[in-house]
């Protein structure tokens, strides 16, 4: 659950970002040294607190946004980069700072290299101690190869993730690998804080709970970690280009105040007999037009002057499988758009069929189905209206069968004039309008003896 805390601070009274509270952590963990490095960039800068955001998420690193007199926000594991850009996104003057683990960037990995893709303005710490130090030491994506963890007793199989190069080669404007105990590392966070766009330090610490004493690992290993792994200190990736969040409010000033989609008013122009929330399903196949004959209808039911919803299923596999269109028509708003019992339904397939059991189950004797000869005998109480395509006079294929049925349909049930149909089908859907205005008008003979 996502905690968010602001805090009232006289600006002019700043010799401190830092409340009166010591930090909480293990003597010896980097965490401390990082954040008093924080604090004195934030010093320096003078930024306001009130314009200042530490974003954090799980992990001891995330106790550390209550100890700042900033704007605070605290979430969920790994997900502290996307929080982030939500909040920049919200208000790009904000000064929005990350502070998160190796373990956060790791579970968080795909939120930090798309940041860093846009180059939204975040600056981000990351405090890297080569594992998961509040859960029990665990191996994390960059775990040197060998070394021991809670969770690699014999020595980690896998090889470290270059978090650098990860944003870096991805888009991000200002890349800093450095270690807790740079003497510079104030003036190199508040660099990156002034930087436009994404900024992240990967900021090399010691756990001084589990990695340190597993792997006898101290400040001098650690400096020779960097070498071992054939890596760089310092400013590794610098680059000045727009801006995400700053630029996508440019590019949308001219939309401000508008709909992003114009309105498109259809006025009532056929009369109707329904006097109360009317469902009608079809059920076909995928690609057959069973929702585009669905649409029609909506259309056709607007234009008598009836509210109209239409919720459609149909698998992953698109044109194959089953479509179900359901239909609501009322006189009334429509609120909710589910469908517990179909007032009518055009069984128009076999994969409909297999698609529509609990709909046939749930019709009584008041219900109307409409089907072709070949599913007469399907098992259902409601009064069956069985309609032969071979009557209608024009060629039925796969993709018009379904408004066949649905156009027979409505004539049988007279919610309102065929013509609202004609009409929705010459104005929605006007680039097939004269392959479907035949089968509309052939519906007709669908009753003709």
């Amino acid at each position: 659950m996502a905690v968010i805390s602001t805090v009232e601070v006289d600006q002019a009274s700043l010799a401190t970002y830092k409340n009166e509270r010591p930090f909480p952590f293990c003597p010896g963990c980097g965490h401390s040294l990082i954040l008093n490095h924080l604090d004195k960039a934030l010093t320096r800068l003078q930024i306001p607190p009130t314009q200042t955001v530490i974003v954090t998420d799980i992990g001891c690193v995330g106790l550390s946004d209550q100890y700042f007199v900033t704007n605070a926000f605290h979430g969920l594991h790994g997900r502290s980069i996307a929080y982030a850009t939500g909040i920049k996104l919200a208000n790009p003057e904000l000064n929005v700072i990350v502070l998160m683990g190796d373990g956060g960037a790791g579970i968080g990995g795909t939120h930090l290299v798309n940041a860093a893709r846009r180059n939204i303005g975040l600056t981000v710490l990351v405090f890297n101690n080569f594992n998961f130090g509040m859960t029990g030491g665990e191996h994390s994506v960059t775990t040197p190869h060998g070394a021991i963890t809670s969770t690699t007793r014999h020595g980690n199989p896998e090889y470290p993730l270059n978090i650098c190069a990860t944003v870096g080669e991805n888009g991000a404007g200002f890349v800093y690998r450095g270690t807790a105990f740079d003497k510079d590392l104030p003036d190199r966070i508040a660099e990156a804080i002034q930087h436009p766009g994404f900024a992240l330090l990967d900021i090399w610490e010691l756990c001084t709970a589990y990695f340190s004493p597993w792997n006898d690992f101290g400040r001098k290993e650690m400096l020779g970690l960097v070498d071992a792994l054939g890596l760089e200190t310092g400013l590794l990736y610098y680059r000045n280009v727009h801006e995400y969040s700053h630029y996508v409010r440019e590019l949308g000033k001219e939309l401000q105040g508008k709909p992003t989609l114009p309105l498109k008013p259809i006025e009532p122009e056929f009369p109707n007999r329904v006097e109360r929330k009317f469902h009608l399903v079809l059920a076909g196949s995928a690609g057959a037009k069973v929702r585009s004959a669905g649409k029609l209808v909506g259309y056709a039911g607007v234009m008598s002057g009836l509210w109209a919803a239409q919720r459609d299923d149909y698998p992953t596999t698109v044109k194959s499988g089953h479509s179900i269109s359901e239909i609501i028509l009322s006189p009334e708003e429509v609120r909710y758009t589910g469908v517990a019992k179909p007032d009518a339904l055009a069984l128009i397939s076999e994969d409909g069929l297999k698609k529509s059991g609990r709909h046939l189950a749930r019709m009584t004797e008041e219900d109307v189905l409409f089907t072709i000869p070949k599913f007469a005998g399907v098992e259902t109480r409601a009064r069956k209206v069985i309609l032969d395509p071979k009557k209608a006079g024009v060629r039925i294929t796969r993709t018009n069968l379904a408004l066949l049925l649905t156009a027979a349909a409505l004539r049988e049930l007279d919610l309102f004039p065929i013509e609202a149909l004609k009409a929705a089908a010459e104005r929605f859907q006007a680039r097939f309008a004269d392959q479907n205005l035949p089968i509309i008008e052939a519906s007709a003979k669908l009753f003709q003896a």
